[in-house]
């Protein structure tokens, strides 16, 4: 009888640990994701060859961000590994190529952060995040147009600091951060910055404060309208000021869905550079067409670029000052 019940016992104890341990798998959970790119350029107003004397790794560019090469060139590798269990997780965001050195400063860490669902509507952030500011974000999935804006690539890339989200109503969402001075990991100088955004059905104001050391002072508003089923319009605008010198600038993203595989999308952005310092500040306009074709996982971009400035910026097939670059691009994009 005695041997029965200790068997009995042992049996109890077996059914309890494997159904704790099937509870406890069905609660944790470990994703992968992520994209690699590449794509082909070619300046049709200019020479593609390097033109700036010694420095024979420089091509003629925009000054945007990524991009910025000639030739077939490679984007970047982003390796992405999730992690949930119950209300916490955690989320390692990796990038490798010329595009994730230019992204995150030679650390390759895209994102690294830890998240506590404190309840349904609150979140808290710690770590390095992307950044909640403008239209357009680090990763070529995330993104219509292959090439990046102004007003992206003046802007902040990612944070390293605390943030709080918080689901007000069905509409309304507020988030409030204290960071470090942008894209800054390490903070050498004891100086923080401070950051919030106010959602409303998907249209987003965005503030973002430091002392000067980096950024100083932006606010942006990020928002859209889905105009009928297959048409799209994108909008963004910002104003960016550091004890007098800045940026400003808006930009138009309407995009038309042909059919289920073929997308069309224009980018019309202007941006102006501010300075009290100087009386004839630098402005751009720049139109870039682009083409989003998917088969299966891989997107195919072609796109057509054309920045027109103020001033001579750049140089044209003869070397010599000029106010515009047209380009021709193709990306690819494979997601998995």
């Amino acid at each position: 009888m005695k041997k029965l019940f200790t068997l009995t016992l042992l049996l109890a104890s077996i059914v309890l640990t494997a159904q704790e341990t099937t509870e406890e798998a069905t609660t944790k959970k470990v994703t992968f994701s992520g994209s690699v790119d590449a794509y082909y350029q070619t300046n049709l107003t200019s020479t593609d060859q390097a033109i700036f004397g010694d420095n024979a790794d420089e091509f003629q560019s925009f000054g945007t961000s990524f991009a910025n090469e000639t030739g077939f060139a490679l984007g970047m590798a982003n390796v992405i590994a999730s992690y949930e269990s119950g209300k916490v997780g955690a989320v390692a965001d990796l990038a490798f190529g010329p595009k994730g050195d230019d992204a995150t400063g030679g650390y390759n860490i895209n994102q690294l952060y830890a998240y506590w669902n404190v309840s349904e509507g609150t979140t808290l952030t710690l770590g390095r995040f992307n950044t909640f500011l403008g239209y357009e974000v680090i990763s070529p999935t995330g993104n219509f147009n292959y090439s990046t804006s102004y007003l992206f690539s003046n802007g902040p890339f990612s944070h390293v600091g605390l943030k709080a989200d918080f689901t007000l109503s069905e509409d309304f969402s507020l988030m409030a951060a204290i960071m470090n001075p942008t894209d800054v990991n390490n903070n050498t100088t004891g100086d923080y910055a401070i950051g919030a955004q106010l959602g409303y059905a998907g249209q987003y104001l965005n503030f973002y404060y430091d002392s000067g050391i980096v950024l100083g002072f932006e606010v942006d508003y990020t928002g859209g309208f889905d105009i009928t089923d297959d048409f799209y319009l994108g909008i963004n605008a910002a104003y960016a000021d550091n004890d007098g010198e800045g940026f400003y600038g808006a930009a138009l993203y309407p995009q038309y869905g042909l059919n289920k595989s073929f997308s069309l999308g224009l980018r019309g952005e202007y941006f102006q550079t501010a300075s009290e310092f100087v009386e004839d500040d630098l402005s751009v306009i720049g139109l870039t067409l682009t083409g989003s074709y998917t088969v299966d996982d891989l997107t195919i971009k072609p796109e057509l670029r054309m920045d027109s400035g103020s001033e001579e910026i750049f140089a044209d097939a003869d070397l010599m000052g000029t106010k515009s670059l047209a380009t021709f691009l193709v990306g690819a994009i494979y997601s998995f």
